[in-house]
């Protein structure tokens, strides 16, 4: 799971008043290098939840606030994109950070099916 898939992911268990952002339990990490697109990171920037993903990424060196003008700054956009799209979690769990339920990652693909006593 990429950490662009994970920025957009939330808990939709019932009852659930704040399920974003869910927590990693990353158990493995893979870095998968993707070539560079500053022009897909700068589209990108603005449909993201900065928080939620400086959060999932304190390890990676990422500024805490969206610099001005970002675009223009292509050592910025790189380290957006190393973040977005080069850090893959293989194996781990989301958390949900109200109700506690955790969602399976394996191979990278995260489980968010819910049972029916959660819907």
């Amino acid at each position: 799971m990429k950490l662009l898939t994970h920025n957009m992911l939330t808990s939709h268990v019932k009852g659930v008043t704040k399920g974003y952002p869910l927590l990693i339990k990353a158990t493995e990490v893979k870095m998968n290098e993707v070539e560079f697109n500053p022009q897909f990171v700068s589209r990108m920037i603005p449909k993201l939840e900065w928080s939620a993903l400086v959060q999932a990424a304190e390890e990676v060196n990422l500024p805490g606030e969206l610099l001005p003008e970002y675009e223009k700054n292509e050592e910025f956009l790189k380290k957006v994109h190393r973040v977005l799209l080069e850090v893959e979690v293989i194996e781990g769990c989301l958390q949900c950070p109200e109700s506690g339920r955790e969602f399976p990652i394996s191979r990278g693909i995260p489980n968010m099916l819910l049972s029916e006593d959660e819907v």
